[in-house]
């Protein structure tokens, strides 16, 4: 059975039209108290100006923005949109939101019955879903105000903190509300998920929502941020995306780079096991000052193949992050693909991360070779070690779970990549291996990582070019440099 809604040719639900009394008292409580709740933000400035800051780290200036529950405005205006559309209930909010941001455009709407027709990069609902009568109704209606790439901030209340907001607001120093959804963090997630959406990444914020100097920084700035900490934040914050559907008969391009220093004995076998994928496969081999011959033996590689799409290109730099940044900028596939030359990754392994990405089960697909038994001699018990430690420390970092962060196959969209090497000056020139820069900046962009296991074997032909203890020093000043602009951001 079904209704339609006012204004509307979409048909509604009944459930909507049943809880039609408790919404419309909810809405005249706002609506009639608009003032008061206005001073209360100024009172609370700093809880709010820290939701400004957290909301302002997911959303890049300049893009195109939709909040629901925009109140007057305020947090849409902080997030300097290229187009900024802000809906909410209460017309007193909305005449406040007009008034005090006129480059902006203000709408009265219902999130239960979302009434618009454009897309948005981002769609903001902060400290909504407490509000809400129907909390997945409207986590569904998203779907028709987003693209594939779009991506939902969602922030909320830490049900945790229940009594102490109930204390704060029978103390007259936070409004009273009418009666609230307090959910857990893991329905949240199931109510994303039931509607369609995938939660790319969760973490808390604000241990202490009132100024305090010193103490107030100190303590959401650093202490929220440690592992045991951040389940005890006022704010919960979730970054999701809409769960996609690939679309029927489109096949995307590949470009496999392949960064080698003295490979000569494995070029040979990557030429010829590289599977073609997709609607059509490059090998671009990127030469690193070899003293073997590996450079011509690509180039009589490319002679003795000219039915595959072979390039060789040489560095003038040095080391396999400027092979990889090198390579894919020559780079004209959809997807980008890293192998390493000494092939303990097999080429064979390579489709799965395509049909990862064609599929859009994941965003950047990092590849772990830690499910699957080793060759003996593959992967030495320090490089284990170190590999498991880092994990753990990207997992902190990017918070995202990782298993392998140092295996060098990875894969990702070439839109994505140019996005990711655009932004690279927010991290600096830090990554010698072309691997990490990668995983910050997409980690930056919100993408979703997925890990696709690997079989991981002795290497066949030289030796390997890691420096164990040098190279592990490089990775810790990279995550120490990448901290303070990743987890510990202002």
């Amino acid at each position: 059975m079904s209704a339609r809604a006012p204004n509307s040719e979409r048909p509604v639900d009944v459930n909507y039209w049943h809880h039609d009394a408790r919404r419309r008292r909810a809405q005249d409580f706002y609506e009639q108290n608009a003032a008061v709740r206005e001073a209360f933000k100024r009172r609370n400035w700093y809880y709010h100006r820290q939701l400004e800051r957290a909301c302002g780290f997911l959303v890049p200036p300049g893009s195109h923005v939709l909040e629901i529950g925009c109140g007057n405005g305020s947090l849409l205006a902080s997030l300097q949109p290229r187009v900024g559309v802000g809906i909410d209930s209460s017309p007193a909010f909305i005449a406040q939101a007009r008034a005090a941001h006129p480059g902006l455009r203000f709408l009265v709407g219902d999130a239960e019955v979302l009434e618009l027709a454009e897309r948005f990069d981002y769609v903001v609902l902060s400290d909504l879903l407490g509000v809400l009568i129907d909390v997945q109704r409207a986590i569904e209606n998203l779907h028709q105000v987003c693209h594939e790439r779009t991506r939902v901030i969602i922030t909320d209340y830490n049900y945790l903190w229940e009594p102490v907001l109930r204390i704060a607001q029978a103390g007259g120093w936070a409004m009273k509300h009418p009666a609230q959804n307090w959910l857990p963090l893991s329905v949240i997630v199931s109510i994303l998920e039931m509607a369609g959406f995938e939660v790319v990444r969760t973490s808390g914020r604000m241990l202490l929502p009132r100024y305090v100097p010193v103490l107030s920084p100190f303590l959401n700035r650093f202490v929220a941020r440690l592992p045991w900490a951040d389940r005890l934040c006022l704010v919960k914050t979730l970054v999701a995306r809409p769960r996609r559907q690939p679309p029927a008969g489109q096949r995307a391009t590949c470009s496999v780079v392949v960064p080698c220093r003295n490979e000569r004995g494995t070029i040979a076998a990557i030429g010829q096991r590289v599977p073609e994928m997709g609607a059509g496969t490059e090998i671009i081999f990127v030469d690193g000052h070899s003293t073997d011959g590996t450079a011509d033996e690509v180039e009589r590689l490319i002679a003795a193949m000219p039915h595959r799409r072979i390039k060789l290109l040489r560095q003038t730099g040095s080391g396999k992050g400027d092979a990889v940044r090198l390579g894919f900028a020559h780079a004209t596939g959809d997807i980008l693909m890293i192998l390493d030359a000494d092939m303990t990754v097999a080429p064979e392994e390579l489709p799965k991360f395509y049909d990862a990405l064609a599929s859009g089960y994941g965003e950047f697909i990092n590849g772990t070779r830690l499910v699957y038994p080793m060759d003996g001699q593959a992967m030495q018990l320090l490089n284990l070690a170190a590999n498991r430690a880092f994990s753990s420390l990207f997992s902190y970092l990017l918070e995202q779970r990782f298993h392998d962060t140092l295996c060098g196959t990875k894969a990702l969209w070439r839109r994505d990549y140019e996005t990711i090497a655009a932004g690279r000056s927010y991290f600096g020139d830090l990554d010698p291996f072309g691997d990490f820069d990668l995983l910050f900046g997409a980690s930056r962009m919100n993408l979703k990582i997925r890990e696709v296991p690997v079989r991981y074997t002795e290497r066949v032909y030289g030796e390997t070019n890691i420096k164990r203890f040098s190279h592990g020093w490089q990775l810790l000043k990279m995550c120490w440099r990448a901290m303070p602009r990743l987890k510990f951001a202002p």
